[in-house]
């Protein structure tokens, strides 16, 4: 193909893909005003069931051979395992950063020491296997989210993965911070 003809092909597909979403923005409206108009004429009022609360015992999203089993947890005060799971990961991911900030304020106060002195070359040793440790619960967070979002159904949305070098950057930043000399 020459370079005219790629050219014209895109200019056609582009001018069809307009018509489409004109016709697709002209329907939506229609539909609008449709309802808009049966609001009008008052076809909505005295609905069955108007002004009831709604029943929502039943999720109308959930598959229906899952429905028995999700009743039978509930009613025994159980969750499906990805629900079980991503309230893990929310515990585990609070009190990791509980974590990181009582290792910051323990950085604050080895400020005081001086640099050669063997309290401050210990904090220096442990600071070293709180970035270790730091690691290792980010991995485990990690997979429990891959396993959260291998369980959990395809009409939910699953949860953003860590970089777990990014949030290693954001406690070293964190705790570096806390390290460096106040000036006045």
């Amino acid at each position: 193909m020459t370079e005219k003809s790629i050219e014209e092909e895109i200019k056609i597909k582009a001018q069809q893909a307009r018509k489409l979403a004109r016709y697709m923005s002209s329907t939506e409206d229609l539909v609008e005003n449709q309802i808009i108009k049966a609001q009008q004429e008052g076809k909505f009022d005295n609905l069955p069931g108007a002004g009831k609360p709604l029943k929502l015992e039943e999720n109308p999203f959930e598959p229906a051979d899952m429905r028995l089993a999700f009743k039978i947890l509930k009613d025994n005060d159980f969750a499906p395992r990805w629900i079980e799971l991503g309230k893990e990961i929310d515990a585990d991911l609070e009190r990791f950063w509980a974590e990181v900030d009582y290792f910051r304020r323990y950085t604050l106060m080895m400020m005081d020491l001086p640099s050669d002195s063997p309290a401050f070359k210990r904090y220096e040793h442990k600071k070293d296997n709180f970035y270790y440790e730091c690691r290792l619960n980010l991995e485990k967070i990690s997979k429990k989210i891959l396993d959260y979002n291998l369980h959990c159904p395809t009409y939910t949305v699953g949860r953003s993965n860590l970089v777990i070098e990014e949030e290693m950057a954001k406690v070293i930043a964190i705790i570096e911070r806390a390290s460096k000399p106040k000036t006045l």
